[in-house]
């Protein structure tokens, strides 16, 4: 089968799509042919060497941890799935960016009609993260809440979700480019254009009041939160882990949510309709040097997806 391997850490031409040997699932484990898998901003770092000493390579390294696909064989001792099922999940064994992966049962979940492949493919890290930072900030009726990088792949699905966080609906201000504000305000976010003078931006759009902070970008969003007001305890980061300590922000983010609960309750927001997981592109295995190279540009819409 074809997977995606790198022998050393670099930039996006150390990536190789070779032929391995078809994974066997063991005990408690699904073979899963992939039909989507998303791409992560993570994985470029790790792949790049700057995450080595938290999550080294071991050399020949895989990558991929979003993943969708069709169950194609069963290893013992699995229950509640059968061979033919259309499943959602995750692995942590850096290996979804394949034809073929084994991933643990307890990582999978159904895929719900309506939820077309390449969001189900696309979900894991970023709704798990994205679920976890708005449980974080502890939204509250009648809050404002301002998230970083808004529309990205993170971003674009924690406004959706904080904006159904309590009832009545908190106010959720999201920063982003201008070629964003539309689908913002489509979505019931009040946007706002990052860049030079955003506090004085965000205070007038806020009123003055500003309760929680989302950070999906990092560069200095933490600091202006507290700048702006807001509690440490209600900022989350997902990227500036110095700051955090520097101020006593969280950072709760993907291993704060990450379950196959969790999963399942956002792939049933999708299939209703109450949440959308933006696919900014989607690419053949073969071009996976050519999608990262559009993440690492760092302005996409939502997510960028791998169909093998």
């Amino acid at each position: 089968m074809r997977a995606v391997r790198f022998e050393r850490y670099g930039g996006v031409d150390v990536l190789e799509v070779v032929e391995v040997e078809r994974p066997r699932p063991g005990a408690g484990e699904a073979l899963v042919r992939v039909k989507a898998a998303g791409i992560n901003p993570g994985e470029a770092s790790i792949r790049e060497g700057r995450m080595r000493e938290r999550w080294p390579a071991t050399f020949p390294s895989g990558e991929g941890s979003d993943l969708a696909g069709v169950i194609e064989e069963l290893g013992e001792d699995v229950t509640g799935f059968a061979v033919g099922d259309e499943v959602i999940g995750f692995t942590d064994r850096r290996a979804s960016h394949a034809e073929l992966v084994a991933v643990e049962a307890e990582h999978l979940t159904a895929r719900p009609a309506g939820v077309p492949w390449a969001a189900a493919g696309a979900l894991f890290v970023a709704g798990a993260t994205a679920y976890a930072a708005v449980r974080a900030v502890d939204l509250r009726a009648g809050d404002t809440l301002a998230v970083s990088a808004a529309a990205g792949g993170v971003g674009s699905l924690a406004v959706q979700l904080a904006r159904t966080a309590t009832d009545p609906h908190p106010r959720v201000i999201g920063i982003a480019g201008e070629d964003n504000h539309a689908w913002l305000r489509e979505h019931g976010v009040e946007p706002v254009g990052y860049g030079e003078g955003l506090a004085g931006r965000i205070r007038e759009l806020s009123g003055g009041r500003l309760d929680a902070f989302i950070d999906t970008f990092g560069g200095g969003y933490v600091q202006l939160a507290v700048e702006l007001g807001v509690k440490p305890e209600r900022i989350d980061t997902i990227v500036d882990f110095e700051a955090a300590r520097r101020y006593g922000a969280k950072t709760d983010g993907n291993a704060a949510g990450a379950s196959a609960e969790v999963l399942a309750e956002l792939a049933r927001l999708i299939g209703r309709g109450d949440l959308e997981v933006p696919i900014a592109a989607t690419y053949p295995l073969e071009q996976v040097r050519e999608a990262y190279t559009q993440l690492e540009r760092r302005h996409t819409r939502g997510k960028i997806v791998l169909v093998p």
